[in-house]
């Protein structure tokens, strides 16, 4: 059974085995389990198509920073491999690389400004080489961690509250 205490958001909200949630997050176990399993499924999925692992904590930590989220960021930098602080990096737009400057480009869209998009922006990451499977996997992932960065701030501000 998982520790609730040990779910990425839990640590990432503060939120300890002593804490004056304790008994409501106890409740809400189930959310926090599928939450940590997305998660897992978001970030190292087992089939992970044309987005690496590195390239996905690259692009979780960009939009924890887009969401001046810089605990989560931390938590995503720590699963830094190789190729992955590019992504991270809010300053980098994917340099000469198109396949880069189209996830990037596409990825602060979303976080930024997500009834902004439009079909356009589905065809260039089609353009940059990005096939239907990878479009809905990194669709995935920024809800993800957008919902994820959601949870974190409710908690916290339940935490204040408690």
């Amino acid at each position: 059974m998982l520790d609730i205490f040990e779910t990425v958001v839990a640590k990432v909200a503060g939120i300890t085995k002593s804490s004056p949630l304790k008994g409501a997050l106890a409740l809400r176990s189930d959310i926090l389990e599928l939450t940590e399993n997305s998660h897992d499924a978001s970030l190292r999925p087992n089939q992970p198509g044309g987005l690496n692992h590195a390239e996905r904590a690259g692009l979780a930590c960009r939009i924890a920073k887009r969401n001046n989220e810089s605990v989560l960021a931390r938590h995503y930098e720590t699963m830094f491999g190789v190729g992955s602080q590019s992504f991270a990096n809010t300053e980098f737009d994917g340099g000469d690389d198109a396949r880069a400057k189209a996830i990037l480009r596409h990825t602060d869209l979303v976080t930024l400004n997500p009834k902004a998009a439009t079909a356009d922006d589905v065809l260039a990451l089609r353009t940059a080489g990005l096939d239907d499977a990878d479009i809905v996997r990194l669709s995935e992932l920024i809800a993800f961690v957008s919902y994820q960065i959601r949870v974190v701030a409710g908690l916290r501000l339940m935490a204040e509250v408690a």
